[in-house]
């Protein structure tokens, strides 16, 4: 009979919240040993059934182990966990959700403090962590000599992404995608309301929405190549004058159906104020110079 003989990296957790719950059990299934600690005591218990260790302070579970994953309620709260925490020689990995600006002000304080610095951001929820095949990852940005230390370790709960030096990167790269999938919700919900009061299931409106909706989604890659590029008319298959011509309609069928047209009335606007700087032949790649102030 054969054993396995490798010896899984130990992990420090800070934090127990739905997120760090989540991330800890699919570490201990793993095998990893694992330290943990949350302001809330009794959130451990269960991982402690299961075999890790908890501390009784933040600084004494840093203190267990070389990489230290912190996941916590925002940015204040890690200054507020960390402010008594030994630093050097550690491979701080921190999966707080925060803003670009954050992530890079954090950064160089960990690396003061004798750290190593890894920003995360987490593009799952809960559910699908440690779920193989479930689509969840994390996008990490900072020192690359540190990811590619832990990457095994890292792409235990969910998939891995790396994304740059920047420390801000990762940050960047969440809120930039969430942002895109708000704006999907948006105009989803919408689509909903123009049907709210009409004799229309909405089970059967979803599947075509949804196929819609992937069939729009390649478009992404011809803005980002004539973003690259440029050139806002090449290959333009229906131009903005075109475009903002039907935008009426829009409007009108919203009225026609007691709905509120302010999902769809800001991005119509910056149309006609692309289109009124003389530039209909363009797609609507245009729009995106005129968010960037």
């Amino acid at each position: 009979m054969t054993h396995n003989t490798v010896e899984k990296t130990p992990v420090t957790l800070l934090g127990l919240g739905a997120m760090g719950t989540a991330l800890a059990r699919a570490w201990l299934a793993a095998g990893h040993p694992l330290t943990v600690w949350n302001r809330t005591p009794a959130r451990a218990a269960s991982l402690a059934a299961k075999g890790a260790r908890v501390a009784d302070s933040a600084a004494e579970a840093v203190a267990a182990g070389t990489l230290v994953v912190v996941c916590l309620l925002d940015d204040a709260s890690v200054d507020e966990v960390l402010a008594d925490a030994d630093l050097a020689g550690k491979d701080l990995v921190n999966l707080t959700t925060s803003t670009p600006a954050e992530a890079r002000a954090r950064a160089e304080p960990a690396r003061e403090r004798g750290a190593r610095y890894l920003d995360g951001g987490i593009m799952a929820v809960p559910a699908m962590i440690g779920v193989p095949g479930a689509g969840g990852y994390v996008f990490y940005s900072g020192s690359r000599e540190l990811f590619e230390r832990h990457r095994d370790t890292l792409s235990v709960p969910a998939g891995t992404t790396y994304v740059g030096e920047d420390a801000g990167f990762a940050a960047l790269h969440d809120v930039a995608l969430l942002s895109a999938m708000y704006g999907m919700f948006a105009g989803a919900a919408h689509a909903f309301a123009l049907i709210r009061k009409e004799d229309i299931d909405p089970a059967s409106l979803a599947p075509l929405l949804a196929d819609w909706l992937v069939a729009m989604a390649p478009a992404v890659h011809q803005t980002a190549d004539r973003l690259r590029s440029g050139d806002y008319t090449k290959d333009v298959v229906s131009n903005l004058a075109m475009q903002v011509a039907g935008t009426p309609t829009f409007l009108n069928t919203a009225e026609e159906q007691g709905v509120s047209p302010g999902l769809l009335r800001p991005y119509f606007d910056l149309m006609r104020r692309r289109l009124a700087e003389g530039s209909g032949a363009e797609d609507l790649t245009g729009v995106v110079d005129l968010l960037v102030r």
